[in-house]
């Protein structure tokens, strides 16, 4: 979540006061922008003393396959397409929603790789 201020001044002209001051709770975090390359977590304390898995760059998936009914492990090779952003498909970057290029084929990612530490794909039918 990016934390936008309200400007320091009306339209009017007229100043805005503050009605108290900044709190731990207010805090908010820059997005966590997962790329694909060699695997790097990060550790964040969140709110309650929770700890929260950021992946910083991830190569490997964690495939579902519809046919079969299994999981297993695929190495990611690039982003194909990224409904978040156009920009990100030309970046490498993984959000939820992303369809990544694995060696086992296509893939949708279902998991938010910002903010679970790790890449869930469920392997896409080819039509």
């Amino acid at each position: 979540m990016i934390i936008q201020k309200r400007p320091k001044r009306k339209v009017s002209g007229g100043r805005y006061r503050k009605a108290r001051k900044k709190r731990l709770a207010d805090l908010g975090n820059v997005p966590t922008l997962t790329k694909v390359g060699k695997a790097r977590i990060k550790t964040t304390r969140g709110r309650g003393g929770n700890l929260k898995q950021k992946a910083l760059t991830a190569d490997v998936a964690n495939i579902y396959d519809p046919k079969t009914k299994k999981y297993s492990k695929a190495k990611i090779l690039s982003v194909v397409d990224n409904p978040a952003n156009r920009h990100y498909t030309r970046r490498n970057i993984m959000t939820k929603g992303t369809i990544i290029d694995t060696d086992k084929g296509k893939a949708r990612v279902t998991s938010r790789p910002g903010q679970e530490g790790s890449v869930n794909a469920v392997l896409m039918q080819n039509e």
